[in-house]
């Protein structure tokens, strides 16, 4: 028995006052409405209607029912409503995870004139450096940067890409001067990021199209990109950071970009989220806007 069924055909009989008007307002054969009013009453235990051949009469028991089941079918009419009102429209609450450095140098960028053309979103941005399970956490979405996303039951939509840089200030370069050939690095402070696939170890893209592995080492070791970059600019000692976080630095003088002739393999911006046929129109629109801004070049 479907027992919403059951009660939305209670309650037309009730409200209509004979079987036969509540079967042809709700489009069904009279004895369909006869079945349903009856398995209501047998999962009960409890008769709710006396019948007559002229009349029908709540039961006492029908009676109480009855208030309960209108207050029931309210609620649950409200909530569809109200489902199908937040599926239509970009609303609700959405939580947003992001990798530290790009939620504060990147979202803040963007996500005001995000909220203003959708008013009715509301963000909860968390920013980390470790590994997030969006489903096990309940994220909406995610931006992740990557050299590439392993497989998952996330969709994954790319973004834009962000070149590897390696960089020192102009005070190092003075103190200790700039390597021409990636096989320096060996001799120079090497400050690296520790949640990066291999710390100990760099591979270049030579301009023969040949690969070149460097050892690597240096007195400062960090789970979070910000914190090597800002010792890198104090002078401490050469960096490898993604584009993303030093353009600027690089436009301004801050930093010096070494070795530009040889390649690092690039890292990749993705937005990802939990497989859904039915998208919720917060995260569309979210994703979207994201893609529309990342389609201009913002790091070159």
């Amino acid at each position: 028995m479907d027992l919403l069924a059951a009660m939305r055909a209670f309650r037309q009989v009730v409200a209509c006052g004979s079987f036969s008007a509540a079967a042809d307002a709700m489009d069904l054969s009279h004895t369909a409405v006869s079945r349903q009013i009856s398995a209501l009453e047998r999962h009960l235990g409890a008769q709710l209607l006396n019948r007559t051949t002229r009349r029908l009469a709540l039961t006492e028991a029908g009676h109480h029912y009855h208030r309960h089941c209108l207050d029931i079918l309210d609620r649950v009419d409200e909530a569809e409503r109200a489902a199908a009102s937040l599926q239509a429209r970009p609303a609700g609450a959405l939580r947003v995870n992001a990798p530290m450095a790009f939620a504060n140098l990147e979202m803040g960028r963007w996500l005001p004139d995000f909220l203003s053309r959708y008013p009715d979103i509301k963000v909860d941005l968390v920013g980390n450096d470790r590994f997030v399970d969006l489903i096990a956490e309940e994220f909406d979405v995610g931006l992740r940067i990557s050299r590439g996303l392993p497989d998952s039951s996330l969709v994954a939509k790319r973004l834009s890409a962000s070149d590897m840089a390696v960089v020192a200030s102009p005070d190092y370069l003075r103190r200790r001067g700039a390597p021409a050939a990636p096989e320096e690095l060996a001799v120079h402070n090497v400050l690296t990021y520790s949640l990066a696939l291999q710390t100990s170890e760099l591979v270049f893209a030579a301009p023969d199209g040949q690969w070149r592995r460097v050892a690597v080492s240096g007195n400062l070791q960090a789970n979070t990109g910000m914190v090597v970059c800002d010792a890198a600019r104090a002078g401490l000692g050469i960096a490898v950071s993604a584009t993303f976080v030093v353009h600027q630095d690089l436009r301004e003088g801050r930093l010096v970009r070494l070795l530009p002739e040889y390649r690092l393999p690039a890292r990749e911006l993705y937005a990802v989220y939990p497989q859904n046929r039915h998208l919720s129109p917060k995260v569309r629109a979210f994703v979207d806007f994201a893609a529309d801004y990342y389609a201009v070049p913002r790091w070159d």
